[in-house]
């Protein structure tokens, strides 16, 4: 069954996703985007506006009862409102920092050395990522993510976080263990934005017909 798409934010993600979407079983109903107000009855929205929009743009999703994805970041801070917003709704709704099926399987990998490294108190840990000049928030939501998976396996010792922005780095994370005669690094590079589009339109398709908040990992089974 052909699955209707509203691209909400539409930038180079929301274009890409567009080019993605060519030659599948998915129909762009509309596309948003300032200067562009294109909304359309859809199965599923795919948001990659800014913090700021997506605040007025939830409050759409909840009225049209349209699912959505959402692959906006810096909105952390209204994250349990949103939550609580999407539950009253009755809405489905996949939120990640980052839509790439890599990046969320180097996650649970970074989670599982996590949890056995643990064990070896010699080892301190930290996560680096380097992206483009242009991007708004750092550290970036899937390097927190990454940290945020670190802890939630165990790791209880500090993380160092850092950033870089510069050029048009699509984005790199990497994740260290340091301790006095050895060093593990976990790398993950994209070379393109194509990873992020393909993973959020199988997130869409996952999130047609479901109710509750879902993470990539939710979608992929990991």
């Amino acid at each position: 069954m052909t699955l209707k798409l509203l691209i909400v934010g539409y930038g180079k993600m929301g274009r890409m996703v567009e080019e993605m979407a060519a030659g599948q079983d998915i129909q762009i109903v509309g596309r948003v985007d300032d200067g562009r107000d294109e909304w359309r009855p859809a199965d599923v929205a795919v948001d990659f506006s800014t913090a700021s929009a997506l605040l007025t743009n939830f409050s759409k999703y909840m009225q049209s009862k349209t699912n959505v994805v959402i692959g906006t970041t810096g909105w952390g801070e209204h994250a349990a409102k949103l939550r609580r917003d999407a539950e009253q709704a009755g809405l489905g709704v996949v939120a990640a920092p980052n839509f790439s099926i890599g990046v969320n399987i180097f996650q649970h990998v970074v989670a599982e050395t996590a949890r056995m490294m643990q064990a070896q108190p010699q080892y301190g840990a930290w996560v680096h990522e380097i992206h483009h000049s242009a991007k708004r928030d750092a550290p970036s939501g899937t390097a927190l993510q990454l940290r945020d998976a670190m802890k939630a396996a165990g790791f209880e010792r500090p993380i160092d976080l850092a950033s870089s922005r510069v050029g048009t780095v699509p984005g790199t994370h990497t994740v260290g263990f340091d301790g006095p005669s050895d060093t593990i690094e976990l790398i993950h590079t994209a070379r393109d934005r194509r990873g992020f589009a393909s993973g959020a339109l199988v997130a869409a398709r996952w999130i047609k017909g479901r109710s509750g908040w879902y993470s990539m990992q939710d979608v992929l089974g990991v």
